[in-house]
């Protein structure tokens, strides 16, 4: 068994690699070396557990089991999810280390003589409270990450689920868990224990439910933070270093990653904290939608609009990812460089509803860093351009987040394609995008329609240039 000062330095190396992850990982260039120095960390970490273990013949054979178990599972849900169920993935993950932090904060209160707490009835007041913040926002991370996962599967309605009274119920119930800890402290009666449990699990229910799916990118960093959070809390009720560190770490970067998407969407920071946004009427111009012309067309018309164009920019989106046509378009803007055509990519921050979805893919296909821009860098650049090619993009091109104040994504920054001499769009057909409204770009005179499979419609315009 490793002494409490070698594990404690352990661990702190373990906490220093995971910083050097998050470093590594805010760069696409570096993102390899990130993830290596984060699984570096991870096992130091598991290691240190292990070998800590005080009953070590016993104890090292149940956490064994159960780590086999758990980790066979991870591995064969990360081997099978494809990319475009990449947010539901993270989703369903976040509710499960909330619902970690609920079972140990439970283990904790049943049993506190096992973590060095004092007994029960008698626990000590400062692991009591490490221990009710703990679970209450472990409880509210697993609920809450739960509908999120829901609404991204498409199980549940994407749209706002609102009714009277909504914030009044949501602040009174936030009201009476802060009043259930407080007695929780005072008392140590195990009823009001699972009252907060209980009670934490509803407003987790509360706060995602009147988020609609425009902002369910924001949603995830924001139960990603949660999560961190959770996991930092119960790192102080078991005195593990590396369980704080590693919570720490995720609860801030989660805060920050949240606070940039909310300025980058045009949302309230703190209303994404209450789950107050995201709750507004549809816009009622999507029920004219198909009495309105669009001008179509097909590949070999997309191509001599390209042909004869001296710059494109490219804007993928969650359609590129379900067709995985990112290869097919890599050929297809190799073929345009070759005649001398400039070209270059537009990433909007909440492009396949999470953030960095679209960078993954596009790295996938080996397409150049210095092509890629997000919003801010390249925006004024349509304006220049000859032709904006849509490949699956939506809600992130919509113009009426511009003009229509009733729309859910009125003030969300979008990328300004309708300014390009030509717009071709990739697109299925005229179903709205996952915000759930029709988008105007659809119809502006400049816009052409490629109605087909995102990856096919690029494969017949290479073979057309």
């Amino acid at each position: 068994m490793l002494s409490a000062n070698l594990s404690a330095i352990f661990y702190l190396i373990s906490g220093i690699l995971f910083i050097l992850a998050l470093r590594g990982l805010s760069s696409p260039e570096t993102s390899r070396q990130g993830n290596f120095f984060g699984i570096l960390g991870m096992i130091i970490a598991i290691t240190v557990t292990f070998l800590s273990i005080g009953n070590f013949s016993t104890g090292f054979v149940v956490v064994l089991i159960f780590l086999l178990i758990g980790g066979l599972i991870g591995a064969f849900i990360a081997y099978k999810i494809p990319m475009t169920a990449m947010p539901e993935l993270v989703a369903g993950f976040h509710s499960l280390v909330g619902l970690a932090a609920v079972f140990v904060a439970i283990a904790a209160f049943l049993n506190p003589e096992a973590f060095n707490l004092g007994s029960p009835g008698n626990i000590k007041l400062g692991s009591l409270i490490e221990m009710s913040i703990g679970a209450a926002v472990g409880a509210i991370t697993f609920s809450g990450s739960i509908i999120a996962f829901l609404k991204l599967q498409g199980i549940m309605s994407g749209s706002p689920i609102t009714f009277k009274g909504q914030h009044p119920l949501n602040a009174l119930i936030l009201i009476s868990i802060i009043v259930l800890t407080y007695l929780l402290c005072s008392t140590q009666s195990s009823n009001l224990f699972w009252i907060l449990l209980a009670v934490s699990f509803l407003i987790g229910f509360l706060l995602i439910i009147p988020i609609g799916g425009a902002d369910m990118p924001v949603v995830i960093s924001m139960l990603n933070s949660y999560s961190g959070w959770a996991a930092a809390g119960i790192g102080f009720t078991l005195e593990n270093t590396a369980l704080i560190i590693t919570g720490a770490l995720v609860g801030s970067s989660g805060a920050i990653l949240s606070y940039i998407m909310c300025k980058g969407m045009n949302r309230s920071f703190f209303n994404v904290i209450l789950g107050g946004f995201g709750a507004t009427e549809q816009s009622t111009g999507e029920k004219n939608k198909e009495q309105r012309p669009v001008k179509s067309g097909n590949a070999d018309d997309a191509a001599f609009l390209m042909k004869n164009a001296s710059s494109v920019i490219i804007v993928p989106g969650y359609g590129m990812a379900v067709a995985q046509a990112q290869h097919a378009l890599r050929e297809m803007v190799d073929t345009l460089k070759k005649n001398d055509i400039k070209v270059s990519y537009a990433i909007h921050p909440v492009a396949g509803r999470m953030p960095g979805h679209m960078n993954v893919l596009l790295a996938e296909a080996n397409v150049p860093y210095d092509e890629v821009f997000e919003l801010e860098e390249i925006n004024n650049d349509f304006a220049n351009a000859d032709v904006a090619f849509v490949i699956g993009a939506n809600d992130v091109t919509n113009p009426v987040a511009k003009t229509d104040p009733q729309s859910p994504i009125y003030g969300m920054p979008v990328l300004d394609v309708e300014k390009c001499k030509s717009v071709l769009f990739v697109k299925r057909s005229l179903s709205p995008g996952y915000a759930g409204i029709d988008n105007d770009l659809f119809y502006k005179e400049n816009t052409l329609m490629l109605f087909a499979d995102a990856k096919k419609m690029t494969e017949d315009i290479t073979k057309n240039l």
